[in-house]
């Protein structure tokens, strides 16, 4: 192949999960599938939310926005490939390949961010519940919402800057079903340290820190559940990190199961598989979770749900 500077290529070729025939319209319609739940569950959870004010707090504030950004983290590459399944077709422009990099790290940062600052709203709640109305107060809880998107914005950018300045050959193949930034890094056809660097370091700050500092909180929460002496009690306190904690565990387990099947084998088909279970599995599941744990959300969306199938033959009393 010959190589190019990157004005001078168009396209690359996304080769998906599978190139047998027969398998793409099972795959079609488990993905179409899986994304209209994912769709409709995060919605709900969020109308939910909006619509009954016992839950404008700062715990629901937060799962509102983080149902947000699981629509938009799987809507970044789902739709996409059941576009390229649909049409036999295995092409991604060169600008909607950078494009589908960019929105992906801003939406799988703020997953981090959001689980974390939910931890510490966990964390301000059980020890230090006398304060907690002044500690998270709206005023904060918008704050470090902006200031998670803020960081984010700027760290994904920066990626896509330092991406520009690669070269690729004409022809380009990412075995993935989408635009992975380790994968483009891979078969880029220059030099990539820089951007090798830059990928630890925000790695670093968008994945390992947060996940220490839900580490600390939780350390922080049993510790102070400890001290209570009511085994009623330390379950009653406990239960309301149940749903975070499943998120958490399903979140993190399926991110470090991509990054094991990338570093320990070489089987393209493995790696997205794993990226499956991370990019629209565990969107797809969190509002189950959310909802199946959740006494409040589930009467919440009870009550929604019951708004919007008015009586048929029965008009609106005053």
């Amino acid at each position: 192949m010959e190589a190019g500077n990157q004005t001078e290529v168009s396209e690359f070729l996304l080769l998906g999960l599978s190139d047998d025939p027969d398998l793409q319209p099972l795959l079609f319609g488990v993905l179409l599938s899986m994304y209209l739940i994912t769709v409709l569950g995060n919605l709900l959870i969020i109308l939910a939310v909006s619509s009954d004010s016992h839950l404008h707090t700062p715990m629901y504030f937060f799962l509102a926005n983080l149902s947000f950004v699981d629509i938009c983290f799987t809507s970044t590459t789902i739709p996409k490939m059941l576009v390229n399944i649909q049409t036999q077709s295995k092409n991604i422009s060169y600008i909607g390949c950078l494009i589908q990099v960019y929105f992906l790290m801003i939406f799988a940062g703020l997953d981090n961010f959001l689980l974390t600052v939910m931890a510490y709203d966990r964390y301000v709640a059980i020890c230090h519940p006398l304060h907690y109305t002044a500690i998270m107060n709206p005023c904060l809880c918008g704050l470090l919402v902006l200031l998670s998107w803020f960081i984010i914005f700027w760290v994904s950018l920066l990626h896509i800057l330092l991406m520009r300045q690669l070269t690729f050959c004409t022809g380009t193949e990412i075995p993935h079903f989408f635009c992975e930034v380790t994968q483009i890094l891979k078969v880029a056809c220059s030099n990539t340290l820089i951007n090798d660097i830059v990928l630890y370091v925000a790695t670093a700050l968008l994945a390992v820190f947060p996940f220490t500092g839900i580490l600390f909180s939780y350390s922080q929460i049993v510790s102070s559940l400890m001290r209570i002496s009511s085994e009623g009690g330390k379950w009653k306190a406990f239960s309301t990190c149940g749903s975070h904690l499943s998120v958490v565990s399903l979140y993190y387990g399926t991110g470090l199961g991509v990054y094991l099947s990338s570093a320990l084998t070489h089987s393209s088909l493995r790696n997205s598989v794993a990226s499956v279970m991370y990019t629209a599995v565990t969107p797809m599941l969190n509002p189950f979770i959310y909802s199946l744990r959740n006494k409040d959300v589930k009467e919440a969306l009870r009550g929604l749900l019951s708004q919007g199938v008015p009586c048929l033959g029965h008009s609106p009393q005053n």
